[in-house]
């Protein structure tokens, strides 16, 4: 699975920005897909996760009410709806797949290439 996040770029507190994930494949209903960040100086840190059907969603206590996780499986992608964002949520994002879902980074073994979001203050 070859994964191609976009979407990110620089918003002010309290916007909004959507990503986006588009996998490679025919396979790709069968995979988990999860959101982690990275911010310099910090380890990765799990975002959101959906399940391969979009049946099932789990968030990571920072974005809980502000971000929400879809997946379109006819087009191959994976969304990440970003509401109400602050500045410490400044950080590369990843979309990251795996057989199942996992708050755990170690669980998904293909990884995209990351998108900058940045949010002034």
């Amino acid at each position: 699975v070859q994964l191609q996040a976009s979407g990110g770029g620089l918003v002010q507190a309290g916007g909004s920005l959507r990503l986006s994930c588009a996998a490679s494949g025919r396979t790709f209903r069968r995979y988990a897909m999860g959101w982690f960040r990275q911010a310099p100086g910090k380890e990765r840190e799990f975002v959101a996760a959906i399940t391969g059907s979009g049946g099932s969603t789990h968030y990571g206590d920072s974005v809980k009410g502000r971000f929400t996780i879809s997946r379109d499986n006819a087009k191959n992608t994976v969304f990440l709806q970003m509401n109400s964002l602050k500045p410490e949520d400044t950080a590369v994002y990843y979309c990251a797949a795996s057989l199942s879902m996992s708050d755990h980074a170690s669980t998904y073994g293909y990884w995209g290439q990351g998108t900058q979001v940045t949010v002034s203050s």
